[in-house]
């Protein structure tokens, strides 16, 4: 059964700018936001910085382009950027997330014209699950101290790592600048200081957004605020007299029973079209999972001119928006040796990871002796350069050796 085709290449070219990734309009009869791009990668892209600078989670890139390496992709690749999005079946109104597309929705305005505002982020572990339910924003606070909770400080304490009673605000803080305290107990919507894991199953059971995207959503979320935290991976929805599905890979034990709510709707919308559902297409998607609102069904004939949803190709940034940067090499400085290999895109590979690690350790590949080094640093001193060993072993099971600055003579 072929793959779903979205988009032609020749169509026109837009400014990133341009492309709207956060905010939206949404009429009352319409339940889809956004619209599909296309970018082409150029030398020294990874998905993560794609992502980032997009307003998108790894997941939500990952799964839109498989096969596309994470971090070594190669120059020149034509990428989708899954900028479009079926809104979860749930009250608009304050903040929805769905937990199977990783992805928050705050709802502003009317019930005949709402603005909606979304962002993506980390959620928690099949071990520590975010949990469900309807809740509200308690208390909100700017540069917070994180007080570790025990069973968190006696993880870190059996990998050899352990954490003080409470850290306050700055680059170690895993909350990061903001956060918003959820009525359930324990639980917070914050930042990060780990950028790279938004899109990811990672966190203790916070919900975690990229430090940009936490900021916009502190400033425009009043106290008191409702919270519906949901987990939809099939989402059906309707916009431009089309149906469409969008499906996600299912969190643990919820595909079978979200499969049949989504059958049962799409039974109810057949009924009243004159159209046949594309049964075929349906299954398609549903095999895919690739996070993407699909047409599956027309509803009814458009007169005029409607809403244009084909996807569009934007012009590669000039800069990307949160990309880590590497200072320059420093003689006199230290150094550590993460790795030392044979093939070169293992080794940049490496260095990406490496770099995109909370707070960043920069890295790069340096070749000798036709084999390739990853190196991290520079560093100013050699507590830092050790505590780069430590972090590298803790987080990446990398076993680091420490190099010592080149003493002028």
């Amino acid at each position: 059964m072929g793959k779903i085709k979205v988009s032609p290449w020749y169509s026109p070219s837009y400014p990133e700018e341009e492309i709207e990734r956060n905010q939206f309009l949404l009429a009352k009869e319409d339940d889809v936001i956004g619209r599909l791009s296309f970018v082409r990668l150029e030398k020294d892209d990874t998905l993560p910085d794609i992502a980032r600078h997009f307003s998108l989670g790894i997941n939500e890139i990952n799964t839109a382009n498989p096969g596309v390496d994470i971090w070594v992709p190669e120059n020149g690749e034509r990428i989708m950027l899954p900028l479009c999005f079926i809104l979860p079946d749930a009250p608009r109104k304050g903040i929805v997330i769905n937990l199977a597309a990783m992805r928050l929705f705050q709802f502003k305005g009317n019930s005949n014209f709402l603005t909606v505002l979304t962002y993506p982020v980390g959620i928690g572990t099949s071990e520590r699950p975010t949990p469900m339910g309807q809740m509200y924003v308690y208390r909100k606070m700017a540069r917070p101290t994180w007080h570790v909770p025990a069973s968190i400080a006696e993880d870190h304490r059996k990998k050899g790592d352990p954490l003080p009673s409470f850290i306050l605000p700055g680059p170690e803080n895993p909350l990061g600048e903001y956060a918003l305290y959820l009525s359930k107990s324990g639980y917070l919507i914050h930042g990060t200081n780990k950028p790279s894991s938004i899109g990811l199953k990672a966190t203790n059971g916070c919900i975690r957004l990229y430090p940009e995207d936490i900021k916009m959503l502190f400033k425009s979320t009043p106290v008191k605020t409702p919270v519906s935290i949901v987990n939809q991976p099939y989402l059906i929805g309707q916009r431009n007299g089309l149906v469409y599905l969008e499906a996600h890979v299912p969190l643990e034990d919820s595909g079978a029973s979200e499969l049949e709510k989504m059958y049962a709707k799409l039974k109810n919308i057949e009924k009243k079209s004159v159209n046949t559902l594309d049964r075929k297409k349906v299954q398609v998607v549903l095999n895919e999972a690739r996070g993407i609102p699909v047409p599956i069904l027309e509803i009814r004939k458009e007169s005029g001119e409607g809403a244009d949803d084909e996807a569009i190709e934007v012009e590669h940034p000039v800069k990307l928006y949160g990309k880590p940067e590497i200072p320059e090499l420093k003689m006199e400085s230290w150094y550590v040796l993460a790795a030392q290999m044979q093939d070169k895109i293992d080794a940049l590979r490496i260095a990406a990871i490496i770099n995109h690690q909370g707070p960043q350790i920069p890295a790069r590949v340096i070749s000798k002796n036709d084999s390739y080094r990853v190196i991290t640093g520079p560093f100013n001193d050699i507590g830092k350069a050790r505590d780069a060993i430590k972090r590298l072993k803790i987080d990446l099971e990398i076993d680091g050796k420490l190099i010592e600055p080149v003493r002028k003579k």
